[in-house]
């Protein structure tokens, strides 16, 4: 070994002398001890994809297959189901007098929990009922949150979604069609939504106050979203009246707040209080640019139907970006009193 080293490194040449506290990132040896690192660069193949006939095959009629089985693939990963990053908050959960729902998935994220459904074989008209049904018993047991109904069949018919058609804007409901292909001895379970009614009709969220939505007082709004984020409903409230005329103040319904001049059945601006954020709109002129101006500045905004900025705040946007807010504000403000 002593004349191989001899060989390959001139007889003069003696390791540094360790350093303390100094080690090598690669192999965490102490900087000095002798080592060889020897780097190899390789063309790696790249794997040519092959096209490969895949076989529909029905998990109802399958001996190997079940609805536990399908229910235990969700659970592990729920994002299959096309919804976003969801976690599983319970399955089988009892509802009082109307059996167990299925699923009950949430994102916390948005505050919004999904009701699911799961069946195999296609739609049938009890779990369509079963569906909504469970999705009405939570959004009234827990209605800080938004609930969405969803409805996972192996075959979503034409008669379901002419029955769902006749809930359009009332319920917000998304039907999935699971389709399971076979690939040599291997399966595929693909979800395709086949149905997003996910937004109410526009009625339902107006500018105009509802008589039929029932007023609440400020209390049941902070029970259920929490004081600190109704001082940012007071803040904005605070930031509008430095320029309205007349004041506007607070009105506290069973779904949204709503600013407006006292008296009056007109909201100038209407909330969505979450458990994390307000959703607010904002009817502005030059809608795009402002979403362009929240976003760039890191305050979530999207546009909705070209003409609404749809803003979600927390309470730390208004510590980072108060004068942007405020000139929306401002706009919004200026812009209701001019129409």
């Amino acid at each position: 070994m002593a004349n191989r080293r001899d060989a390959r490194f001139p007889a003069t040449w003696r390791p540094p002398a360790p350093q303390t506290s100094n080690r090598c990132i690669l192999c965490n040896r102490w900087v000095g001890q002798k080592a060889i690192l020897i780097v190899i660069l390789m063309n790696l193949p790249t794997t040519k994809l092959e096209y490969v006939k895949a076989e529909p095959i029905s998990l109802k009629s399958h001996p190997d297959f079940s609805e536990v089985w399908l229910h235990d693939q969700i659970s592990k990963d729920p994002s299959i189901l096309g919804l976003g990053d969801l976690t599983v908050l319970q399955r089988e959960r009892v509802q009082v007098g109307a059996g167990r729902l299925d699923m009950l998935l949430t994102d916390d994220a948005e505050s919004t929990r999904y009701e699911v459904e799961i069946m195999l074989g296609p739609t049938d008209p009890s779990h369509i009922i079963r569906t909504i049904e469970y999705w009405d018993i939570e959004r009234r047991r827990y209605p800080a949150y938004d609930h969405v109904a969803v409805l996972v069949a192996e075959q979503v018919t034409a008669r379901f979604l002419n029955v769902i058609a006749l809930f359009a804007g009332s319920i917000p409901i998304i039907a999935i069609q699971l389709n399971a292909l076979r690939v040599s001895n291997q399966i595929v379970v693909d979800f395709v939504k086949v149905l997003d009614q996910r937004q109410l009709r526009e009625d339902d969220t107006g500018d105009a106050g509802s008589a039929a939505e029932p007023d609440v007082d400020r209390s049941a709004w902070e029970a259920r979203v929490g004081a600190t984020l109704m001082k940012v409903c007071d803040r904005i409230a605070q930031i509008a009246n430095e320029i309205a005329d007349p004041k506007l103040e607070l009105k506290y319904k069973k779904g949204r707040v709503a600013l407006s001049v006292p008296g009056s059945f007109f909201n100038v601006l209407a909330f969505w209080p979450k458990k994390n954020f307000i959703r607010i709109r904002f009817r502005v002129i030059d809608p795009e640019t402002w979403v362009k101006r929240l976003s760039e500045a890191g305050v979530e905004a999207d546009l909705k139907d070209g003409t609404l900025v749809l803003v979600r705040l927390r309470n730390s946007d208004f510590e980072h970006h108060e004068d942007l807010l405020r000139e929306l504000i401002h706009q919004a403000i200026r812009e209701k009193a001019e129409s």
